[in-house]
């Protein structure tokens, strides 16, 4: 059907996504929010593509949310990192429009519908459209040829590797079809080829999921076939808003602009390089924005990691355009500010946002300051030149530019292996597109296999603590098994049971599996000591070890908790809720939850907040965690739609994910949260609250641990053993303790203090006595001697007095022993004046290298640089070649 000419097109980047959506919508497609980057899945790091939040759905371990789905997904992928910027539609950040059909419709109506939204409602024509199919797919070609009406020379059949979607070596998969635009329609369709990145460009793609492959490669058709599809966000919007590429889109160029502007540069009148740099910066502040308001913060592992990779490349680009200054921020804002329609979390979450990249900029600055040492370190283990390891851990751990890398080794006289740094850099590429291309949807480990067989666990341990429940999954040292016997290490699924399982920052419980007379507590019935509970997709994993006694699938046993233990947690859990609304009314009502731990010896709170907590503060939390605890508020415990939950005020985890019904936990008055956890029936059985630790955690993430209920009395026991073991040592009463350390550690301050001025003068002494021996070499002087017995800190300010004393064309250079009774720690120190430098001799270049001469290195700046070796024996030598070298170097001058 040809598209309405007077029907207006949508164009924005919102109007595209608006349309999807209210196409299938139309369309009988539930319309569902789009996931957090942070993914519900242990085996992916972010969500890289728009299936990702319906896996569980895709695998038969979740109900579908609708028999049909529609969604603008956020995605991450910094596998082709090095491409951003430098291609016409590469991004690490990006958003996947999708429809989804659970069992319901699959390819004729997936294929009409992808055709009517391209042709008549983005108004595409069909002239410049072609479409792949897998080479086996009679059906899709068929329907796209004689039920749309492509032209059969437009249907392209192409192999498994890009028109087969697999989920990984073994379970649901099926063949693709994709949507091309062809941007030059008027070279013809004969030859077609769709690799052509300059005529074509890949915009949707409809996988059709009608397979299950075995270990042994066979297929199998499913009983409920499904539809994924995607489209990309950013390249619809490049062919509707008619641009060359992706980043001059509304979606992106808006922050290459604000970009350019800090720089004070026209992107228009830039090279291709200065334009990629701005590409770089429109791009990854997306993605940088999002991630932290996903709840990220940057790192040197996982998620943090990325965040952190991202975030430097930014600020690296930035100097390259010859931003001098923190930018950032204004980034951020300007990230903020374009996308918060679409995504309202952002300006929610807009003080978070701008405190991490504030606080991760300056890092990095500092980093790139420290660099030079950083160098220095690789230089003296390599001598000949720098590795390509090194370049590339440089770049790629520290953040320190390749370029900046280069110009430090030229002025040592060293070259980088480019080739090297090239080929790490490969290695690197290949290791996360092994880990991030693809999403395996295929179970690993016993124990997640037996899960997967399993329907939830019907959980009873908030009514009950002991209940008779039915074995009905084993897994003996790792393997599936039938039955155990005593000695063995266990995994259990019961068909219900009391144990909580670790879950929301609570830890599972403990207790045993009781049976025959064992039950009892007497004779020779089993015993199984059960250690810890886990959740696997909603199946109770109860981890042990058979103390006595046998046990097989089907067998009836006693779960019995442990009371003790679970009272402990429930003390802590709800103490978590009080300290939250206490951190509220006392730091910041913004303050929102950054994970936690619920043990049974203490609690874990961390928290978004930009400074530390002043004792003032953490004294207010305490007297009001206190003060409800002694006001004895009973706890309400209620079911309800999460739409009223929120509407109710109900406080929710930030990234934590919820159903449509949900738990709260309502203290009335004081707090009112989401929670699965376990909690104690009144305030009073709390007890008494204490904090014990604030620390800072990562950047802009705070700490709280304290103890409460019955854990309190052994940590208060501890205490006060420590403080009467003071007491004794230093002869006072408790309340003198502190005074008594406090004087001792003045009197050890003023003792160093006066050691570290008699070693200085000792310096300057021996170095005053050494400024007759300095060598004229025409308008230069030249002074090298040995100096022990004095430390690095000394020895550099001796020669930095002896070259001041000497003048600006001095050249400095002493080495010692700071113990000369050790051999094996020598000091060199290197000073040169000003026009010395002028000559061509830098301190840290020179040094580096007479180091090495004693088994060492090291290096600094050109008028001032320490370096260290092992060999003392060496050391003589090593001067003597010093003064050899400069006395060549200075003669002419």
């Amino acid at each position: 059907m040809a598209a309405d000419p007077t029907r207006p097109r949508p164009r924005s980047g919102a109007e595209i996504r608006e349309a999807f959506l209210a196409f299938y919508e139309a369309r009988g497609h539930r319309r569902m929010a789009s996931a957090s980057l942070v993914p519900d899945d242990p085996t992916v790091l972010l969500t890289i593509a728009g299936m990702l939040p319906f896996k569980p759905v895709f695998l038969g371990q979740a109900p579908p949310p609708a028999p049909r789905a529609t969604s603008s997904q956020k995605c991450i992928r910094t596998n082709d990192i090095e491409n951003v910027g430098r291609t016409a539609r590469h991004h690490t950040f990006f958003e996947m429009l999708g429809n989804f059909s659970f069992g319901d419709y699959f390819k004729e109506e997936a294929i009409a519908w992808a055709w009517e939204l391209t042709t008549e409602v983005f108004g595409l024509d069909p002239a410049h459209l072609v479409v792949s199919v897998f080479r086996e797919d009679d059906e899709a070609a068929a329907l796209w040829r004689d039920a749309v009406g492509v032209d059969p020379k437009r249907i392209i059949r192409m192999d498994e590797a890009d028109n087969f979607w697999a989920s990984g070596p073994t379970g649901p998969c099926g063949p693709c079809s994709e949507i091309y635009y062809d941007f030059h329609p008027e070279r013809g369709d004969d030859g077609i080829d769709l690799e052509d990145d300059s005529r074509f460009i890949e915009f949707y793609n409809l996988v059709f999921m009608q397979y299950n492959r075995d270990a042994a490669g066979t297929l199998t058709p499913l009983a409920r076939r499904s539809i994924d599809t995607g489209m990309g966000l950013e390249r619809m919007a490049q062919i509707l808003q008619q641009v060359p590429n992706n980043y001059e889109t509304d979606l992106i160029y808006p922050l290459v602009e604000a970009a350019a502007a800090l720089a004070g540069v026209d992107y228009r009148a830039l090279d291709s390089r200065a334009q990629t740099s701005l590409k770089v910066i429109g791009d990854h502040s997306r993605a940088i924005t999002q991630l932290i308001a996903d709840g990220v913060t940057a790192s040197n592992l996982g998620r943090g990691y990325v965040l952190r990779r991202l975030l430097r490349r930014v600020v690296r680009h930035g100097r390259l355009l010859g931003i001098d200054r923190p930018f950032l921020a204004a980034m951020g804002e300007a990230a903020i500010e374009l996308m918060a329609a679409a995504h309202p979390q952002l300006p929610e979450r807009r003080t978070v946002i701008l405190a991490e990249l504030v606080r991760e900029e300056a890092r990095f600055l500092d980093t790139l300051e420290r660099g030079e040492k950083l160098l220095a370190e690789v230089l003296a283990a390599r001598p000949e030149r720098i590795g390509g390891d090194a370049a590339f851990e440089l770049y790629d751990t520290y953040g320190f530019p390749l370029e900046l890398t280069q110009e430090i080794a030229e002025e040592h006289g060293l070259t980088v292996d480019l080739d090297g740094f090239e080929a790490a850099m490969e290695r690197q590429r290949q290791r996360a597109k092994a880990a991030a291309v693809s999403i395996d949807l295929t179970l690993q480990g016993a124990i997640e296999q037996v899960a997967g067989a399993l329907e939830p666990t019907d959980f009873r341990g908030y009514e009950a603590l002991d209940q008779a429940a039915c074995v009905l999954a084993l897994v003996v040292n790792g393997e599936p098994a039938t039955a155990a016997a005593a000695g063995d290490a266990v995994q259990i699924v019961l068909d219900s049971t009391p144990f909580y399982g670790e879950s929301g920052g609570q830890v599972g419980d403990r207790g045993m599996l009781l049976a025959g007379e064992g039950a009892g507590g007497v004779g020779a019935g089993l015993i199984v000591a059960i250690e810890a509970v886990s959740r696997n997709r909603s199946v109770f994993v109860h981890s042990g070890r058979i103390e006595r006694g046998r046990l097989a699938v089907g067998d009836v046993v006693q779960a019995r908790v442990d009371r003790s233990c679970r009272r402990r947690a429930q003390a802590h859990h709800t103490a978590t809720h009080l300290l939250q609304a206490a951190l509220k009314q006392v730091v910041d009502d913004g303050v929102s939850q950054a994970g936690s731990l619920v043990d049974f010896d203490r609690l874990r709170f961390d928290f978004h907040c930009p400074r530390a907590l002043t004792p003032d503060e953490l004294e207010q939390i305490e007297d009001l965690v206190n003060g409800w605890i002694a006001e004895a508020h009973p706890l309400e415990v209620a079911e309800m739609a999460l739409e009223r939950a929120r509407a109710a005020g109900a406080v929710a985890m930030f990234g934590e994910k919820y159903g449509e019904v949900v738990r709260v936990v309502d203290v009335p008055g004081v707090s009112m949260e989401l929670c699965g956890g376990t909690h104690v029936a009144n305030t009073a059985e709390i007890g008494l609250f204490r904090i014990v630790a604030e620390t800072g955690v990562a950047a802009g993430i705070r700490r709280i641990e304290a103890v409460a209920g019955p854990a309190l009395l052994p940590y208060l026991r501890e205490r006060d053993r420590v403080v009467r073991e003071l007491a004794d040592r230093f002869k006072a009463q408790p309340g003198e303790i502190l005074e008594r350390v406090a004087l001792q550690a003045e009197e050890l301050r003023a003792t160093l203090k006066e050691l570290a001025a008699t070693r200085g003068a000792l310096a300057a002494a021996k170095a005053s006595a050494l400024a007759e021996r300095a060598e004229a070499l025409g308008s230069h002087r030249l002074l090298v001697e040995r100096l022990d017995g004095v430390d690095g800190a000394g020895l550099q300010e001796a020669a930095q007095r002896l070259q001041q004393q000497l003048g600006e064309g001095a050249a400095v250079v002493l080495g010692g022993l700071p113990d000369p009774a050790e051999l094996g720690k020598v000091i060199l120190v290197a000073a040169f004046g000003g026009t010395v430098v002028a000559a061509g001799a830098k301190a840290g270049a020179f040094i580096g290298g007479i180091a090495r001469l004693c088994g060492g290195g090291g290096g600094g700046r050109p008028q001032l640089a320490q370096a260290g070796g092992r060999d003392g024996a060496a050391l003589d030598g090593a001067l003597a070649e010093a003064r050899r070298q400069l006395a060549v170097q200075l003669a002419g001058g």
